[in-house]
């Protein structure tokens, strides 16, 4: 092998990246000792950028497509050299590829509860976690400002700092909304819009866009949750009354079906028992003895009134239940009026007092004058 041959060697005339990973999002082109030489092919590919840095200096950005390293497409680099008439001999620069690609399916979630007030429950917390994309749209500020000098750099090595930015922003802006949480399933998208204008001007400083931000859900504390479960059962089960006597029913067939041995006959006086219990309760009397039947031509008296308890409205916040004795003490004292917003079971919304009859009568008697007067 000749000299020239040998020179010729240790001179790279090809540069380019083909990545088989997922995740990064900067590799530098490892030169291991050789020079670049002039005239060599650079080949960046479609979703990467070529960085060059020089002397430690950044020196140009190349964007897809296939290049011959020349003076004539290499301006900044010929005068960081001081090549006025062109150069020929080889030059040392660090060359970074950086993906300008999508990276997806990266992870954000609260580590700790969110304090906010909601409108209906008051004070509460809230947990809620999704998923974000992430894309490099400056190539330049990107490695001068995140990547530095590091040779092989990971979208996982920047992730955790944007999900402490997503989480800050999130939490500002959930409680700022004033949305009710359980109307918040039904505002993601237009929160998660919310989110990435504040997240925006943060990552555009980085050199970093968010193209897509998913919020996955929003949760209550388990005894939130439990609470609203309950309320919800009651919505279904409609009439408590007969919903009981529908469940000691099933639960003495059940018991009688899950015997050792009891066979068809215990299985039916089973379910006779239940029915028996069934009926029982749905009847007055003490347990175990017949109900007292009316005598006959007797019309039955009919039931007992019901007593309404009423929740008050002032000021954005709720109080009560108070009785309508407890009400009529809280007029007299002057703690409720005519205008004061009140609510019980069964009333459609709430209504001014003067406008329930219930309570209209509290503010139209007065007590007699005083003696002497």
């Amino acid at each position: 092998m000749g000299i020239f041959d040998f020179l010729t060697g240790e001179f790279i005339d090809v540069i380019h990246w083909v990545d088989d990973t997922r995740d990064t999002m900067v590799w530098r082109f490892e030169r291991e000792g050789h020079e670049i030489k002039y005239g060599a092919k650079l080949t960046v590919r479609e979703g990467q950028a070529a960085v060059f840095v020089h002397e430690g200096q950044l020196a140009d950005v190349f964007t897809p497509g296939l290049y011959m390293l020349e003076t004539n497409n290499m301006p900044i680099l010929t005068t960081l050299q001081h090549w006025d008439h062109g150069f020929k001999s080889p030059f040392k620069s660090e060359v970074y590829f950086v993906s300008t690609t999508r990276f997806t399916d990266l992870k954000w979630g609260t580590k700790n509860p969110i304090m906010l007030r909601d409108p209906e429950f008051g004070p509460t917390r809230i947990r809620a976690f999704g998923t974000y994309t992430i894309r490099v749209k400056d190539p330049a500020r990107f490695l001068t400002e995140i990547v530095g000098t590091d040779g092989e750099f990971t979208s996982d090595e920047i992730s955790y700092q944007i999900r402490n930015i997503i989480v800050q922003e999130f939490s500002r802006v959930i409680a700022g909304s004033n949305i009710p949480v359980l109307d918040m399933a039904a505002n993601t998208a237009d929160l998660g819009k919310l989110i990435v204008a504040e997240v925006a001007p943060v990552l555009d400083g980085y050199g970093i866009a968010m193209p897509e931000f998913y919020i996955e859900n929003i949760s209550l504390p388990p005894a939130v949750e439990e609470a609203l479960d309950k309320r919800t059962s009651m919505g279904l089960a409609g009439d408590l009354g007969k919903f009981t006597q529908y469940s000691a029913a099933e639960a003495m067939t059940a018991a009688a079906k899950s015997g050792a041995g009891a066979g068809a006959m215990g299985a039916g006086m089973g379910m006779g028992m239940g029915m028996m219990m069934a009926n029982q309760m749905a009847q007055p009397g003490p347990w175990g003895q017949a109900p007292a039947q009316p005598a006959a031509g007797a019309v039955p008296p009919p039931p007992p009134p019901v007593e309404h308890v009423w929740h008050v409205a002032e000021n954005g916040q709720t109080r009560g239940p108070f009785s309508k004795a407890a009400m009529g003490r809280m007029a007299q004292a002057g703690e409720i009026t005519r205008d004061t917003h009140v609510w019980t079971a069964g009333q459609d919304g709430w209504m001014k007092a003067e406008d329930v009859r219930e309570l209209a009568q509290l503010f139209t008697i007065l007590p007699p004058p005083p003696p002497g007067a």
